[in-house]
C-alpha cells in the first residue's frame, strides 16, 4: 500500500490551477496537472460540490476518489458578490483557470476573461464547452454522449448489421481532457518564455473526438461514401480482429505490416497464403478480410487462449488477450509495471487506482493527497490569501 505524501513534488510544483469545472473533461485536465505536482484548487458549490461526486458505487465516490486525487477543495459560491471577490483574489495568485460552463455564463457573473486578465494578465484560461465558444451551437449545453454521436464516432463503432454503439465510458470528455492539459502546458510555456501574457484556450468536446476519426473526411471526398461499421475489423488493414478461442476466451490479433501478415500465415501453417492473390497485398487482404478471418479464426478456435498466445508469441506475432478488469488486477504485466496501485483510503482501507502517467525520470509526479471532501481546504486557502497580502473585504466569507 502506498501512502500519500504532501512532500512529493512534480515538475509543475510551482503552478497553481483554479478548477471551476464539473464532471469529467475539466477534472481530467486538472487530474493530469495535479498528478504532475500542480496545486489544483477545486472550487466547489458549498452544498452539492462537483457533480462527479454523485457517480457512486456501493455508496463510495469512486470516480471522485480517482480524479479528485492530489487536489484541494474550496467551498465557494462564485455567483454571489462575496464568492466572486474571493475568486478574483485567488486569480491574482494563479497561473491557470479551468471552467466548463455554457459559453457566456462567466460573463453574466462578472467573471469573463477581460475581468480575469485585468486582475492577472498572465492567466491561462481554459474554457471547455460542448460545441466551442463560437459557432451556431455555442449556447447549447453539450455532454460527451451528444458529441460522441454527432462526431461520426458512434457511426463507425459497432457492427454493420446492428445500431451504432456509443462508448461505455466518458470517451469524449477524456480525450478533450488530454487535449486540454496539453494546451495548458503549451500556453504556460509561452508565459514562461515571456513572449506574451496569458490567453484564452477555446476547447470543445466535439473537435477532439472528431480528430480521432482520422482521415474519414478525405476518404469520403475520394469515394463519395462514408465508412461503414466493421465490428472489430479494420477498413484499412487486415488481418485485424478479435477471435474466439476454444475455452470461451478471446485473443486480438493484428497484421498491419506486410511482414507481420506473412508471419501470421506461416504461424497458422498456411505459407501458401503469402502468394494467394486474395491476400498478397494489404489492399487484397482488406478486400477479402471476411474470408481471411474465417481461415485465421478456424486455427484459433481449436486452441485455448493460453495455447494461442504461446504459439503466436513464440513466432513474434502481434497478439494479445482480451482482458476484463478481473483479469487485469492480478495480471503479471499490471503488477510488474505497477500500472495499478493501492493507496490508503479512509473509507475502504485501501483503494486501487491507476498510477501516475507518464513517468518522468528526474521530476516524477506523485500521490500527495487523497481526493478532498467538499470545502476541506477552504480555511487553509483563505489563510494563504491573507498571508499573500490579499485578505478578504471586511465581513466577507467563503
Amino acid at each position: 500500500m502506498l501512502r500519500f505524501d504532501e512532500n512529493r513534488h512534480g515538475p509543475l510544483k510551482d503552478v497553481r490551477v483554479l478548477d471551476l469545472s464539473r464532471l469529467v473533461a475539466g477534472n481530467m485536465v486538472t487530474h493530469v496537472l495535479a498528478d504532475q505536482g500542480a496545486d489544483v484548487i477545486k472550487i466547489e458549490h458549498p452544498r452539492k460540490g462537483d457533480d462527479l461526486r454523485s457517480w457512486r458505487v456501493e455508496g463510495h465516490e469512486v470516480y471522485w476518489k480517482v480524479y479528485g486525487r492530489n487536489k484541494r477543495s474550496m467551498a465557494l459560491d462564485i455567483r454571489g458578490d462575496e464568492g466572486r471577490d474571493i475568486l478574483l483574489r485567488l486569480v491574482e495568485t494563479a497561473d491557470v483557470l479551468v471552467e466548463n460552463f455554457v459559453p457566456g455564463t462567466l460573463e453574466r457573473w462578472g467573471l469573463g476573461p477581460e475581468i480575469l486578465h485585468d486582475r492577472n494578465p498572465g492567466l491561462v484560461i481554459l474554457r471547455i464547452s460542448g460545441w466551442g465558444q463560437t459557432g451556431p451551437y455555442r449556447e447549447r449545453p453539450g455532454f460527451g454522449t451528444l458529441v460522441e454521436a454527432m462526431s461520426g464516432y458512434a457511426h463507425l463503432n459497432g457492427y454493420p448489421d446492428r445500431p451504432p454503439v456509443l462508448p461505455p465510458l466518458a470517451m469524449a470528455d477524456m480525450v478533450a481532457g488530454l487535449y486540454g492539459a496539453s494546451a495548458v502546458l503549451s500556453a504556460l510555456r509561452v508565459v514562461d518564455g515571456r513572449r506574451s501574457g496569458g490567453q484564452v484556450i477555446d476547447l470543445s468536446l466535439f473537435e477532439p473526438i472528431f480528430s480521432f476519426i482520422g482521415a474519414e473526411a478525405a476518404q469520403y471526398r475520394l469515394t463519395g461514401e462514408p465508412s461503414l461499421r466493421a465490428g472489430n475489423q479494420s477498413t484499412h488493414t487486415a488481418p485485424r480482429n478479435v477471435y474466439a478461442c476454444s475455452d470461451g476466451r478471446y485473443v486480438a490479433l493484428s497484421g498491419s505490416m506486410q511482414s507481420m501478415a506473412e508471419r501470421i500465415f506461416v504461424t497458422i501453417g498456411r505459407p501458401d497464403l503469402i502468394e494467394d492473390p486474395r491476400f498478397r497485398t494489404n489492399d487484397d487482404r482488406v478486400a477479402n478480410r471476411d474470408e481471411l478471418d474465417r481461415i485465421i479464426g478456424a486455427f484459433i478456435a481449436t486452441r485455448t487462449q493460453d495455447e494461442n498466445l504461446r504459439i503466436f508469441e513464440s513466432e513474434g506475432v502481434t497478439v494479445g488477450p482480451v482482458c476484463s478488469i478481473a483479469d487485469l488486477v492480478d495480471h503479471p504485466f499490471v503488477r510488474g509495471r505497477e500500472v495499478l496501485v493501492e493507496l490508503e483510503d479512509e473509507d475502504m482501507g485501501t483503494f486501487p487506482m491507476h498510477n501516475i502517467i507518464p513517468r518522468m525520470s528526474r521530476t516524477p509526479g506523485g500521490f500527495r493527497r487523497p481526493a478532498p471532501g467538499i470545502g476541506e481546504h477552504t480555511a487553509e486557502i483563505l489563510a494563504e490569501l491573507a498571508e499573500a497580502g490579499r485578505p478578504l473585504k471586511k465581513g466577507a466569507s467563503a
